[in-house]
């Protein structure tokens, strides 16, 4: 008797911290996407280059390094906000760049494709609790392989790969949803602030993919 008491309580009191970890990290993510959505929109009135927009994600990969250091204390927490800004104010010149030649709608449309698609898988992973570790390996491999194909693409410049890769990567991040909220109902993920960081790439290179596609098809040409 004591001992299953013993396991009923640490089971609880797992269930306990899976759920605090749950909360902080879309309380948190909620927050930063909001606050991205801001910068991109500062950067879009500001009409910044390309050559800006290389600049701001340069910096925002350099801030991941520092998330990683300090993911354990509050300047971690303010990190994330550096990172979030950085990436969505490097995100307003390729909005403009949509606006201009997208369709009427276009950033809308992908926007909300992109918060269905979050919406349905991450609540999927997280009311079923089914475990989609055994995805790492591949969506690894895949991402390499698209970050590859994206940089020959550079200097062949061949519509239909861009395509292709784009559509990969949609693919590749719908499954990092999946995985990175599994980690999370499962305990393999117990800090909130990586744990957010992982989400909000996943929501940054989904979207992103999503306007190029939409801009591709969604057209009347």
């Amino acid at each position: 008797m004591e001992q299953r008491s013993v396991y009923s309580a640490s089971d609880t009191r797992s269930v306990v911290e899976i759920n605090k970890v749950l909360k902080n990290t879309y309380l948190l993510l909620s927050m930063t996407l909001a606050f991205s959505a801001v910068c991109a929109w500062i950067t879009m009135q500001m009409d910044l280059s390309f050559v800006a927009r290389i600049g701001l994600m340069i910096a925002a990969i350099a801030s991941l390094f520092a998330i990683s250091k300090f993911q354990n204390s509050t300047i971690g927490l303010g990190l994330v906000f550096l990172f979030t800004g950085l990436m969505g104010a490097g995100l307003g010149p390729l909005l403009n760049y949509y606006l201009n030649v997208g369709y009427p709608g276009l950033i809308m449309e992908a926007l909300g494709t992109t918060a269905i698609i979050f919406v349905a898988l991450s609540g999927y992973a997280i009311f079923t609790k089914k475990d989609f570790s055994f995805m790492g390996g591949f969506l690894v491999v895949g991402l390499v392989f698209a970050i590859i194909a994206s940089i020959a693409n550079i200097f062949f410049a061949i519509p239909a790969l861009y395509l292709a890769i784009n559509a990969v990567i949609v693919f590749i991040f719908s499954g990092f949803i999946l995985y990175d909220t599994s980690r999370i109902v499962k305990g393999g993920e117990t800090n909130y602030v990586m744990a957010t960081v992982s989400l909000y790439l996943n929501i940054y290179n989904l979207f992103t993919s999503l306007l190029a596609l939409l801009n591709a098809f969604g057209g009347d040409d």
